[in-house]
C-alpha cells in the first residue's frame, strides 16, 4: 500500500492507527500474537498495518505496509513465519545504505522514520523483538514516538519478563533432538554436543538439558573447566557404553577462556557467537577415547510449529498490547510476571539482563542429578 492510500483511508476515517514492526527474526508465536492482536484491535476500532521486514519496508519509497485484518491473518496461527517477514532489526540510528556507487555506509534514519510515521497519521509503533529491538525502542520513545514493546526471543534474557515469546518452542526442539540422537542406532561409545542458542544467558541450554537428561550442561554464567567434564564423560564410560550427551550455549565459554564468534561487534550490532560446540569438541579431542560428534541447532530452533505455551503466551500478549494501543500511554512493554501479563515501563525492558543464577534452584536441581555444570 502506498503513503498515498493511507492518508486517503485516514482522511476518510478518523480512527487510531497502529504499525506493528518485528525486529526479533523468526521465533515461534509470533503469528498467534499477530492473529490476536488485529482481532483485538479491530474490536477496539484500532487501524492495524505492518512493515514488512523490519524498517525496511517502511523506509521504501514509496512505503510498502500492509493493512491488517481479522480476514488477511485468520489463517496464519499454525504458521511457522510471521507474514510480515523475519528479517531482523537493523539499528535506525546506525542504519547500512548503499550510496548511489553502491558502497555500503552508515547512517542514522531516524528522523526518517519518526517523518515516515507521521506522514501515515500513525498513533502508536508495536516493535516485536529482544534486547536488541527494546533498546532501539527506548530511543524512539524519547524522540516522542509512543511505543509498546513484546519481548520475542528465544534467549528469553529480558529480565523485564519471566518468559519470552519462542522461548518453550526453543527448548522443545532442542529436547526432541537429544531424544532423537540417543535414539540413534551406533550411538554407543559415542559423545554428542548439542549446541544450542544462547548468547548472554544459558535458559535454552539448560532447561533443554534438563528436559533431555543431558550428562553435562555448559552455559555462559558458568565458565567450565574442561577437566571436569573430561572426567565425567570418563566416569560415564567406566559404567555404561551409551551415548553421552553435553548441551551447550552458543556463549558457553571454558575458565579463563573467550566466547567462540564468527563476527566481532559493532556500534549497531553484537557479536555473533557460534563455534562453542565444535571449540569444546576440541578440547576434549585426544583427551577421551570416545567418538565425538557436534549437532548445531542454531537457527532449527527459531522454526517449526509454535508449541502450544508459545501459542497461549502469544495469543495473552497480543490481547494486551492492543488493548494498550487503544489508551493514552507513555511507553510500556508487555511482560509475563508471574501467572499475570502486565505493562512495565519500557526503560525497564533493558535495564538488566535476565541471566541464569549460578546458585539458583535450576542449577541446583540440574546438580542434585548428577548433571555436570564445568564448574562446582
Amino acid at each position: 500500500m502506498t503513503d498515498d492510500n493511507l492518508a486517503r483511508e485516514w482522511e476518510e476515517r478518523e480512527v487510531r492507527r497502529v504499525l506493528i514492526v518485528s525486529g526479533g527474526g523468526d521465533a515461534p508465536g509470533l503469528d498467534a500474537f499477530l492473529s490476536a492482536f488485529v482481532e483485538t484491535a479491530t474490536d477496539l476500532d484500532l487501524e492495524v498495518y505492518g512493515s514488512e521486514d523490519a524498517f525496511h519496508a517502511l523506509l521504501d519509497e514509496p512505503s510498502r505496509v500492509l493493512k491488517l485484518t481479522p480476514a488477511s491473518i485468520r489463517a496464519i496461527l499454525p504458521a511457522s513465519d510471521a507474514i510480515l517477514g523475519c528479517a531482523k532489526l537493523e539499528d535506525p540510528f546506525a542504519y547500512e545504505i548503499a550510496d548511489s556507487d553502491g558502497i555500503e555506509k552508515v547512517v542514522d534514519v531516524s528522523e526518517r522514520i519518526r517523518a515516515k510515521l507521521d506522514d501515515l497519521e500513525v498513533d502508536t509503533l508495536v516493535l516485536v523483538g529482544g534486547e536488541e529491538t527494546m533498546s532501539v525502542g527506548i530511543r524512539l520513545a524519547k524522540m516522542g514516538i509512543p511505543i509498546v514493546g513484546i519481548p520475542q526471543t528465544i534467549d528469553s534474557n529480558l529480565a523485564v519478563t519471566d518468559l519470552t515469546l519462542g522461548l518453550d518452542t526453543a527448548v522443545t526442539t532442542a529436547t526432541g533432538t537429544i531424544d532423537a540422537l540417543r535414539s540413534m542406532d551406533g550411538a554407543q561409545d559415542r559423545v554428542m554436543i548439542v549446541e544450542v542458542t544462547g548468547r548472554d544467558a544459558g535458559w535454552n541450554a539448560l532447561l533443554s538439558g534438563l528436559a533431555g537428561s543431558a550428562d553435562v550442561i555448559l552455559i555462559p554464567e558458568i565458565p567450565y573447566d574442561v577437566d571436569r567434564v573430561v572426567d565425567k564423560i570418563e566416569a560415564l564410560s567406566s559404567i555404561d557404553p551409551n551415548l553421552s550427551v553435553i548441551v551447550i550455549a552458543a556463549g558457553a565459554k571454558p575458565h579463563g577462556g573467550t566466547v567462540s564468534s564468527i563476527s566481532e561487534a559493532h556500534e549497531s550490532t553484537s557479536q555473533r557467537h557460534a563455534g562453542a560446540g565444535s571449540h569444546l569438541a576440541r578440547l576434549l579431542g585426544g583427551r577421551i577415547e570416545r567418538s565425538i560428534r557436534v549437532t548445531e541447532l542454531g537457527h532449527l530452533q527459531m522454526r517449526g510449529s509454535p508449541s502450544s505455551f508459545d501459542r497461549v503466551l502469544g495469543t495473552r500478549f497480543g490481547v494486551y498490547a492492543a488493548e494498550l494501543c487503544g489508551q493514552d500511554h507513555p511507553s510500556w512493554v508487555v511482560a509475563l510476571r508471574g501467572q499475570e501479563v502486565v505493562s512495565v515501563p519500557l526503560e525497564a525492558a533493558v535495564a538488566n539482563l535476565r541471566r541464569v543464577p549460578p546458585d539458583g534452584e535450576l542449577v541446583g536441581v540440574a546438580r542434585a542429578i548428577g548433571i555436570e555444570l564445568g564448574q562446582e
